[in-house]
Order: C-alpha cells, then sequence, then structure tokens
C-alpha cells in the first residue's frame, strides 16, 4: 500500500496543511517526523478553522493512528495545551502516539533562544524563539531530555538536574540572564510527563507493522526544503531536515518503503524572516499578494515576505526530494494582479547564468531573477470544479510552470477550504 510524504518546496507556508489535510483523510497512519511547534499548519474543515503545531493532522479524522516520531522535539506544555484544544472542540486524541525517543524542549531551551537571538543584534537569525535550535544542539550534544525520561520521573529528575545546572550557568555567566528555579522546572514537567505517558508508543514499530498490514501511511512536512539545515539557506534555516529523506529518519524506516512524495509550493514566493529573495516584491504587487493570501505566519503573526514564483527555488526542491508530484496553492491569489512573471534563472553580476540554486547565501545575494511574463487573469477562480474549468491564462502558467520545475503538477488549490482543490 502507499506510503506518501508531503514536503513544502519553497520556504514554508505553502498550505501544507490542506494538502496533508486531504491526503489524511485517505491515510490510515499519520507521520510527523521532524521540527517542533514552530512548525504551524493551518487545516479549514467543514468550515472549521483548526492550527496545528505539533499534533499530526490526521488527529481530524477519528479513525486515523496519529504518529510523532523520535526526529520531532516536543514542548509538553504547548502539546497539551493543543491537545486541551482539540478536546475542547469534539476532536478525539485517542489515536495518538509519541515516540519514546522525541526530545524535549525544556524552558532554558526557550530562554537561550532568545538570549542567543539577542546577543547575535543584527546579525540574528530570525527564529520563533520557541526553542528548537537549542534542543537540536542538547540532542547532538548527547545531554538531551527524552519523552522516555519525561514519563520515569525519578530518571527525569536527575537528568534535568544536571542540564539544568549547566544551563543556569550559561544563561547566568554568559548572557547575563536570570536562572531557572530546577526544582519548579522539575516539579512543573514531572506533571507534564503524568499526562504524556499513555501516548507513548514506538513509532518505529507502529508505522514498520502498519506497513506489513497493507495500511496506507502519510508522512507529514513540518518547514521545507529551503529551510533544510544543509540543502536550504543556512544559517536562516531550521535545525532539522525538513525534505523527503527527513522522513525517514525522523520515523525510523526506511526509504523503501516510501512510493509517493508530493511537494507543496504556491503559486508565487514567500519568505519569513532575513535572507536573501531574489525574486521578493517590495512595492504595492508585493502588498496586494500579502493582504489577499493572508500571508501572515501561523505560529507567530508576522507578516511574509513576497515575490514573485521562482522555478530555480522548486526545481531544486524536485531535486532533493525526488517529487513525484507538485500541490500549487494559492492561484487564486494572483487573480486581478495584472501581468504575471515566474523566475526561471538567476543572473550573477558577471552575466553567468545560473540554472541551479546556487549552495552558498553569498552566491544566492549576489543573483538577479530572469523572468518569463504571463498574461494574467481577472476570473474568480475560487468556484472552478476540475483543472478544465480554470481560464487559459491559468492553464498556460501551470504549463511552464511544469516544464521550468521539471515536475507535473497534480493538485491545484484555488481557495482556502480542503474542497477548493483541483486534482489532475
Amino acid at each position: 500500500m502507499p506510503a506518501n510524504i508531503v514536503v513544502g518546496s519553497q520556504w514554508g507556508d505553502e498550505g501544507k496543511g490542506k494538502i496533508i489535510d486531504i491526503m489524511a483523510s485517505r491515510a490510515d497512519v499519520v507521520v510527523r517526523a521532524t521540527g517542533g511547534n514552530n512548525a504551524g499548519h493551518t487545516v479549514v474543515n467543514n468550515g472549521e478553522v483548526y492550527k496545528l503545531h505539533l499534533i499530526p493532522s490526521g488527529i481530524l479524522y477519528p479513525e486515523t493512528l496519529c504518529l510523532i516520531g523520535a526526529g520531532v522535539v516536543l514542548d509538553p506544555k504547548d502539546f497539551i495545551s493543543e491537545l486541551d484544544s482539540l478536546e475542547s472542540r469534539g476532536i478525539s486524541t485517542a489515536n495518538l502516539k509519541i515516540d519514546p525517543r522525541a526530545h524535549v524542549v525544556m524552558p532554558w531551551h526557550i530562554e537561550l533562544d532568545g538570549l542567543s537571538e539577542k546577543f547575535r543584534g543584527n546579525s540574528d537569525i530570525g527564529t520563533t524563539k520557541r526553542g528548537i535550535g537549542p534542543t537540536y544542539m542538547d540532542k547532538y550534544e548527547r545531554c538531551g531530555l527524552r519523552i522516555y525520561d519525561l514519563v520515569h520521573p525519578e530518571i527525569f529528575a536527575e537528568k534535568a538536574r544536571a542540564t539544568g545546572t549547566l544551563k543556569n550557568k550559561i544563561i547566568t555567566a554568559v548572557y547575563g540572564g536570570k536562572a531557572f528555579d530546577l526544582d519548579a522546572v522539575i516539579a512543573e514537567y514531572t506533571e507534564y510527563g503524568k499526562r504524556l505517558a499513555k501516548y507513548v508508543d514506538d513509532v518505529s514499530v507502529l508505522t514498520y507493522e502498519a506497513n506489513k498490514a497493507g495500511k496506507t501511511i502519510m508522512f507529514e512536512g513540518a518547514q521545507a526544503t529551503l529551510l533544510d539545515i544543509d540543502f536550504g539557506t543556512y544559517p536562516y534555516v531550521t535545525s532539522s531536515h525538513p525534505i523527503a529523506a527527513g522522513a525517514c529518519i525522523g520515523t525510523g524506516v526506511g526509504p523503501k518503503m516510501i512510493t509517493n512524495i508530493i511537494g507543496v509550493a504556491k503559486a508565487y514566493t514567500t519568505r519569513v524572516g532575513k535572507g536573501p529573495f531574489p525574486t521578493e516584491l517590495n512595492d504595492e504587487t508585493g502588498d496586494t499578494i500579502r493582504n489577499k493570501g493572508g500571508e501572515f505566519g501561523t505560529t507567530t503573526g508576522r507578516p511574509r515576505r513576497t515575490g514573485w514564483f521562482d522555478a530555480v527555488i522548486v526545481r531544486h526542491s524536485v531535486r532533493t526530494n525526488g517529487l513525484d508530484g507538485l500541490a500549487i496553492n494559492k492561484l487564486d491569489t494572483l487573480s486581478g494582479i495584472g501581468t504575471l512573471k515566474m523566475c526561471v534563472g538567476y543572473q550573477k553580476p558577471d552575466g553567468t547564468v545560473l540554472k541551479d540554486f546556487p549552495a552558498a547565501l553569498e552566491s544566492l545575494a549576489d543573483c538577479s531573477p530572469i523572468y518569463e511574463e504571463f498574461e494574467g487573469f481577472d476570473e474568480d477562480i475560487s468556484g472552478c470544479k476540475s483543472f478544465d474549468e480554470l481560464p487559459e491564462a491559468c492553464k498556460k502558467y501551470i504549463a511552464r510552470l511544469e516544464e521550468v520545475c521539471e515536475c507535473k503538477v497534480v493538485m491545484v488549490g484555488n481557495g482556502p477550504d480542503r474542497s477548493q482543490i483541483l486534482e489532475r
């Protein structure tokens, strides 16, 4: 049976939640494998809006098994708040499981995230200040706390005190911050562990057994390809691997299990935070796209930077993820914009033309976009029920996008609701 991965193909915020929700409705198992509550998926289902940060989108379907893999870093306080919010709206969380290997975001991680950003000043990364990077740092320094520790109070108390003592020294001596009361932290988080104990199970085993049993599995991507720690616009990236390969690593399953990889992109490009953005529009058109598209962060509320569709970025995503198809969201936002543009390559100051995304941030900063122009459209396409109903201008735009990105478009989003998707 199919095992699908859904990944972001730009800088995030591509509307993955909508595509994930559609595919989750057809899946027996939905797995979140990487990232933390710095990610945000907005799902509109039957007129109800759900903003999910840690819990897989399959939670909206009571028969679907929802798994959080070892590659996720989990803030238990925020996670429990998300649980309570869903349950208050009548959504069952009985089929939710967390891998005991997943690492725990502790309060000192959040504090260190903010302090380090402040220390960097104008050279800050632009993190969400939710402690994600510092948690991954501890994971790879091998002093992190895991969900297994959290649900075993005696183990947790010993490890939290040892790590917390070190973090307090860093907070006070390096940054001049205030030390945490470790007794209070241990007491608070021990209670979180008691609440979460019933959800803990081996996600690697559950996923493997589901695959053997012929179940349909979907791996839910967080963040996006251009935020990958290795293949993104370093250092303005996240601290994990949101590319397709990260789903295998973060879940504990082999790549041979995967049968289909779908990349999600917008019909234009957005970015949050700092870093080069070749097609950015700092003008009225950019403001119009931002306001029409509701380009404000799910997690932070920050306004997103907007620009024309960058096919160089998406072609990079096609290659690094091995995409089988693209889902292009928010085509309806471009209605009434006028002439449309698409970046098909980059030009360097010496006239050299690049067709592939450069490895270094400095090279990208020197690049200027090479544009092709397309006739715009004024029609309201939100009511279209099939791809054939779209205006010819839309079809030509999508056809050229497929050619330049070297990947077929299998879905087109023409509105925010999950029903507003045109499948080909």
